[in-house]
């Protein structure tokens, strides 16, 4: 399995156990219980290659306790099948690769009148690698009640065994933090402002790359803005927000995206988006020239167990992305809705603003559908 992601789906769990909800964060019990049932499917491609297909059903689910508690609690398996790169964008039959992932989550909630503390812990499990995390965050509401301030502190540890043998019993550790604040401007705005730090060290590398060796540490910073608007009269919200990240490889990031939730008859919602992503590459990434002796995917100078950091990982280079998404919704009655959400993703190194971007490398398209459903009781 591409180690490069799996670190990205246990942190993804993490962050969905520390981050807010969306741009509101209740402050008071609710007064219902939930369970949804999703289903994703991912299909990534290449010109003339297909690449990473996922299939991914989960099962979240919520639930008040004594008017003062909640526990929510959600778990997935991911599917994944078809082939990455071994360095840039080449691909060998013999890169063929299947895999299955289960994770999970958990997290307990304590209301107070005017705060709010939730303790979480995830986990996610693969053949060769393994992710555990706990997390603790704990909210405050200012006493005209138009303020949040929020914290959070998590920690993950890692374990690592590549199946080809490159390392064995390597690990990771990350600690995170978050401070965020929510703010109600006006009956029909609201805003939120989130900082979050991460410091990791451990195994970074790809094994089932070659010529990648990447350092032993990583800090990463992401600063995002959101700020949600209410049309009453259009029966319609906006959703614009913007990010940005930087971390310890020089990666350094840019999103900005923009959503517009429109109320119809009947109980349907229609909600298109739009996202562009620009991103620098990491210090250590170098365009596909090769040397001279050894080819390809060695950079020039390549020295055979020598200490230089190097990477030919596309995911480190410099490039911009672009994301259209619609979903439709539909409230069937006071218990039941259902939901579907399509996307579709492309980036290219020419598509990258404020510098030029990495050159020889294919674009790289996704597509993810989703579908579900809500039950309240």
């Amino acid at each position: 399995m591409d180690q490069q992601k799996q670190p990205s789906l246990g942190q993804a769990l993490l962050a969905a156990a520390m981050l807010l909800p969306g741009v509101v964060h209740a402050e008071t019990a609710p007064e219902r219980g939930a369970i949804s049932v999703k289903y994703l499917q991912y299909k990534e491609d290449q010109p003339g290659m297909d690449r990473i297909r996922v299939h991914a059903p989960a099962v979240s689910v919520l639930a008040p306790i004594a008017g003062e508690w909640s526990l929510a609690a959600s778990v997935t398996t991911d599917e994944v099948s078809g082939a990455s790169p071994r360095y840039h964008t080449a691909v060998s039959g013999a890169s063929r690769m299947s895999d299955l992932r289960k994770a999970g989550d958990v997290a307990v909630t304590r209301y107070l009148p005017q705060s709010s503390i939730s303790i979480g812990a995830a986990f996610s499990t693969e053949h060769d690698y393994r992710s555990r995390a706990l997390s603790l965050q704990g909210s405050l509401l200012s006493e005209d009640k138009n303020t949040t301030w929020t914290f959070g502190v998590g920690g993950s540890d890692d374990a690592i065994n590549p199946t080809n043998r490159i390392v064995k019993g390597e690990s990771r550790q990350t600690i995170n933090v978050l401070a965020g604040i929510t703010r109600v401007f006006t009956p029909v705005d609201i805003a939120q402002l989130t900082y979050t730090h991460s410091a990791g060290h451990g195994y970074y590398s790809d094994p089932y790359k070659l010529a990648d060796n990447r350092p032993r540490t990583r800090d990463q910073n992401t600063l995002l803005l959101q700020w949600n608007h209410r049309f009453i009269n259009a029966d319609a919200s906006s959703r614009l927000s913007y990010r940005y990240y930087r971390d310890s490889f020089g990666i350094s990031a840019n999103t900005v995206s923009a959503e517009w939730v429109q109320s119809l008859s009947g109980g349907w919602t229609i909600t298109p988006a739009l996202r562009a992503y620009s991103q620098r590459a990491a210090n250590f990434y170098f365009d596909p020239v090769y040397d001279a002796r050894i080819g390809p995917p060695f950079p020039p100078g390549y020295i055979f167990g020598g200490p230089a950091l190097t990477s030919a990982d596309q995911r480190l280079s410099a490039f911009g992305a672009i994301t259209a998404g619609l979903k439709i919704a539909r409230q069937i009655n006071q218990d039941w809705s259902v939901d579907m959400k399509l996307e579709r993703y492309e980036q290219r190194g020419s598509w990258r603003l404020f510098g030029s971007g990495s050159p020889g490398l294919a674009p790289l398209r996704a597509t993810s559908l989703q579908v579900g459903f809500t039950r309240l009781w």
